[in-house]
């Protein structure tokens, strides 16, 4: 039995080839790279990589144009020219895409590589190529935005990586195209001043307390008191306001926390 399927495979010319998993709507581009077979036609095997011009040199018909096209226009157009032109009578063309080098995604932000990189797989997925860039930095957010188009129209989805990774989210963790960028912002931030041991501006944790924020300055100093706690926040107007909050209440970007002194 095995020395029938790999007979099989080497009537086909597809031994020791490895094809990358693709929907069958892909549309091959520059730099992909392709092995193409025709049944009982050894002789016409090809791998070749798709130019920048979507083209491939292929046996007897010199340049074939196979870019912008899916897999199935691809094999129907060398079908199509080799039937055209003599060659073969009835040709059963088989292509297969063994690498993917054409199609790039656009990493931005705070990631530790921000780059372009290509799609390696074409199921490769929003989890893979985070982890190509070296994850999210230190300064980074926790929301991911995928822009990019699907079905001839802009597209554009925010990512809760909290949600995607840490609760097992898989719905998140959406499919890549080529042409997409991803981008992460700036962590927002909090200030703390005033009577406390480390003031300053801290990274501003998801549902993050005013006891929280305390913490992060390292408490208050011994002439610090909580009486005299105000959070400074701007409105949507730019108009700073001046609150006085719990313990308990959640800040929000930009909160400027203000622990005053002691007067006793």
């Amino acid at each position: 039995m095995k020395r029938f399927i790999a007979a099989v495979m080497l009537l086909f010319g597809m031994a020791n080839v490895f094809a990358v998993e693709t929907p069958t709507d892909y549309v091959l581009g520059p730099g992909d790279v392709i092995r193409v077979s025709v049944f009982q036609n050894p002789d016409l095997t090809t791998e070749a990589r798709v130019s920048e011009s979507g083209s491939i040199s292929f046996p007897l018909l010199g340049s074939v144009a196979v870019g912008g096209k899916t897999q199935a226009g691809a094999e129907g157009a060398i079908a199509k020219a080799l039937r055209d032109g003599g060659f073969v009578l009835k040709p059963q063309v088989t292509l297969l895409l063994t690498q993917i080098r054409g199609s790039q995604v656009a990493v931005l932000g705070q990631f530790n590589r921000p780059g372009r990189y290509p799609l390696e797989t074409a199921n490769l997925r929003l989890s893979d190529m985070m982890a190509t860039a070296g994850g999210i930095a230190q300064t980074g957010g926790d929301t991911v935005v995928v822009s990019g188009v699907r079905d001839g129209k802009q597209f554009k989805k925010e990512v809760d990586v909290t949600g995607m990774l840490r609760k097992g989210d898989a719905s998140l963790d959406i499919p890549l195209q080529g042409g997409d960028t991803i981008f992460v912002d700036r962590s927002p931030v909090f200030y703390i001043y005033g009577e406390v041991q480390r003031p300053g501006s801290f990274r501003l944790e998801r549902d993050m307390s005013v006891m929280q924020a305390l913490a992060s300055g390292g408490g208050m100093t011994l002439r610090g008191t909580l009486r005299g706690l105000e959070v400074h926040r701007r409105d949507p107007n730019g108009k700073v306001q001046v609150i006085k909050p719990t313990l308990a209440d959640v800040l929000q970007p930009d909160d400027i926390v203000l622990v005053k002194e002691s007067l006793f």
